[in-house]
């Protein structure tokens, strides 16, 4: 049986990890329920130059069947709803609007709304924080999340594996976090002290 997994995106920088992560999942055979918020949606613009969200716009049109996009401002979506089953969900990246707004509680996006069932109903949430420096109104957040049950990912690669390109840069990270959601990939992330 497939995985299902939810992805948000939010309006932190990180466009190519998003994509990568799409792919991987499609690769890998999981059901991928995407919500991005509007700034979500300005990110992949500025960064991406998508400006309509579509398996074929994302470059993985082989995967259109595996992939359902929802509106954001949809609060009565099924990812909203805690009998949605689900395998996990990843926001990537994750702005500190959204941390503090899923730490508090409060919801005014889907992306939200669904990190916030991921939680009381003890499913995987990754959250791929994005922003730097952080505050210690952000170290909180972060804090209550993880005692919620939540998993704080930055997105802050490590270099051990000696990168070559920013694409391995983007896949140290996107392995990290797909190894968190017990998705199977070929990603370069393992050390090898030999």
């Amino acid at each position: 049986m497939s995985k299902h997994i939810v992805v948000g995106v939010t309006g932190a920088s990180g466009a190519p990890y998003v994509l990568t992560l799409l792919r991987v999942l499609g690769d890998a055979g999981v059901n991928i329920h995407l919500a991005v918020t509007t700034l979500g949606r300005r990110l992949l613009a500025e960064e991406s130059k998508i400006t309509s969200l579509s398996a074929e716009s994302l470059g993985i049109p082989e995967y259109k069947n595996q992939l359902t996009i929802y509106n954001d401002k949809d609060l009565g979506a099924q990812i909203a709803s805690g009998t949605f089953l689900h395998d996990g969900m990843v926001i990537i990246p994750c702005s500190s609007n959204t941390l503090g707004a899923v730490s508090s509680g409060v919801t005014n996006t889907l992306v939200q709304r669904a990190a916030l069932v991921a939680l009381k109903e003890k499913r995987p949430l990754i959250v791929a924080h994005r922003e730097s420096p952080v505050s210690l109104i952000d170290l909180r957040n972060m804090c209550t999340i993880t005692e919620a049950g939540g998993t704080i990912a930055p997105l802050s690669p490590g270099f051990y594996l000696v990168p070559e390109t920013l694409e391995d840069v983007v896949d140290f990270m996107v392995g990290k976090i797909v190894d968190l959601l017990g998705v199977d990939h070929t990603l370069k992330v393992r050390w090898n002290p030999e």
